[in-house]
């Protein structure tokens, strides 16, 4: 039971990655030209849009895992995912509200390192370097700007008509935060069931150094793109 459970993990991590470096924040063309096409006021169709990236988005994704891997208490869960959302949110609104032009790639790159900086703190990697290590509470804020500004920048791409653009923009959000809810959601099931199996704690460093890698690879993949571009 123990060894199926992990390995129905491992197994979803990988899929999720292997998706990550093709996807990340990106919108897809069909998606992209349907977004281009809108005039108006278009609620239901950005709240869609928006709960679709973030439930696809494995980076975020895998980054919300490493927050909540370690996390017991309902309320220490809420405190960090509303600090991860009002970052993502703020920097999402401003981002395209003010036209903030940064490199999509270079956002991305930094994603990436968010997903390992999160599994390297879960393995104890500070203490065990004698590294100074921040404040959990700041960094997941931190990156949460940072996740919010990557989203922000694809967006800008295709919202070709400033018509209703606060509105709009507001129902996209709310759409990401209620598919970041779905997600994790799932996420936390997972955990919970997986916690309480005997070997959870014979796992968790396996786990998050696959984790950590995956972040790694990430940031390698878009820095090299920034880089080339």
């Amino acid at each position: 039971m123990r060894f199926s459970i992990l390995f129905k993990l491992l197994i979803f991590i990988a899929l999720s990655y292997s998706t990550v470096v093709v996807t990340g924040h990106d919108i897809s063309a069909d998606n992209a030209r349907f977004v281009e096409n809108l005039t108006g006021t278009a609620v239901g169709p950005f709240l869609y849009l928006g709960a679709k990236h973030m439930f696809t988005g494995y980076d975020h994704l895998l980054f919300l895992m490493g927050v909540v891997f370690f996390l017991f208490k309902p309320r220490d869960i809420v405190l960090y995912v509303t600090l991860f959302t009002i970052g993502h949110s703020s920097t999402l609104l401003l981002g395209v509200l003010a036209n903030w032009q940064v490199s999509g790639d270079l956002v991305d790159s930094v994603i990436g390192l968010s997903v390992a900086y999160k599994a390297f703190e879960n393995i104890n990697g500070f203490k065990a370097l004698s590294l100074w290590q921040p404040d959990t509470r700041i960094a997941v804020f931190a990156f949460g700007l940072c996740h919010g500004l990557g989203l922000a920048t694809k967006l800008q791409n295709y919202i070709s008509s400033d018509e209703s653009l606060l509105i709009n923009l507001v129902s996209f959000n709310v759409g990401v935060e209620l598919g970041q809810l779905l997600a994790l959601s799932a996420i936390l099931v997972a955990l919970i069931a997986w916690r309480r199996q005997p070997g959870f704690a014979n796992h968790t460093y396996a786990v998050n150094l696959i984790i950590m890698c995956a972040g790694f690879v990430l940031f390698g993949f878009h820095i090299t793109g920034y880089l080339l571009a």
